[in-house]
């Protein structure tokens, strides 16, 4: 008995998707090979950075302060600011949004986890793209400068969160950025030979999870610093003008003057 065979499906029904890569196969696999990289370096390398000087704030506004104007004061900071940076973000940030809108999710008709990874990189992307503009500009931009005044940033950043919608968008860019930069941490790994074969990349998702977690901790605690009852009404400038000549005395130092102090006023 004669059967029909089943219509070739044509290019325009077919699901678009972004291609796997492969070697050698146009501008499209070195182009996505710099996207991954500069997710680690230098913007990856940035991020881990960003967290731990914000981390800072748990210790106070001025050992904040100290740590902003630590960051500015490096050699040719604007300099490195534009070419580590902004310029990669542009990078990174502009090809992953044509990717993103590129692909398609199919998430309804194959529900595995690698389409689910695939979904949740493309909108913690997104989410930390409009995040990351408007952090830049209102921090770095707009308002007070902090690399000209570093004693005011602890209290612009408290003033900034003073705002509950603020601090919720605050929240959910930590938790998006931290988990867009773990997994992309896995899949470099996966992209660039580093762990072949399906054991290897298991095992490597783990690291890549703890260290996910372990960089959203830290940033959501140094966040608490600016909104919890211990620094409350931060002063505006906790640094004097000439902030760049401040040397703070060590707290050994601290405490000797403290008890010559007491040693003057008993021998009064």
């Amino acid at each position: 008995m004669a059967t029909v065979a089943p219509p070739v499906p044509s290019s325009s029904s077919t699901i678009r998707g972004v291609q796997p890569l492969r070697a050698g196969q146009g501008n499209s696999f070195l182009w996505r090979k710099l996207h991954s990289l500069s997710g680690i370096v230098p913007i990856g390398a940035f991020l881990v950075e960003h967290i731990l000087s914000n981390f800072e704030a748990i210790h106070g506004p001025l050992a904040y302060a100290q740590q902003v104007k630590f960051l500015n004061s490096l050699p040719l900071v604007r300099v490195l600011e534009w070419a580590f940076i902004f310029i990669p973000l542009a990078f990174h940030a502009g090809y992953g949004v044509f990717i993103a809108f590129r692909g398609r999710s199919n998430v309804n008709v194959y529900p595995w986890a690698g389409n689910w990874m695939y979904i949740s990189q493309r909108v913690t992307g997104l989410i930390a793209f409009v995040y990351i503009i408007q952090h830049v500009w209102r921090q770095r931009f707009a308002g007070v400068s902090l690399p000209d005044h570093p004693g005011a940033a602890f209290a612009k950043v408290q003033h900034e969160l003073a705002n509950p919608w603020m601090l919720a968008i605050y929240v959910i860019a930590m938790v998006a950025t931290t988990w867009h930069f773990a997994y992309g941490i896995w899949l470099f790994a996966a992209k660039w030979g580093i762990t072949p074969g399906e054991q290897a990349r298991k095992k490597f998702g783990y690291v890549c999870a703890a260290i996910g977690i372990a960089l959203c901790v830290m940033g959501l605690w140094g966040m608490w610093a600016f909104v919890g009852p211990q620094y409350q009404n931060a002063p505006a400038d906790v640094l004097p003008a000439q902030s760049s000549r401040l040397v703070l005395p060590a707290p050994t130092d601290l405490m000797q003057r403290a008890m010559a102090s007491e040693r003057t006023g008993n021998a009064k």
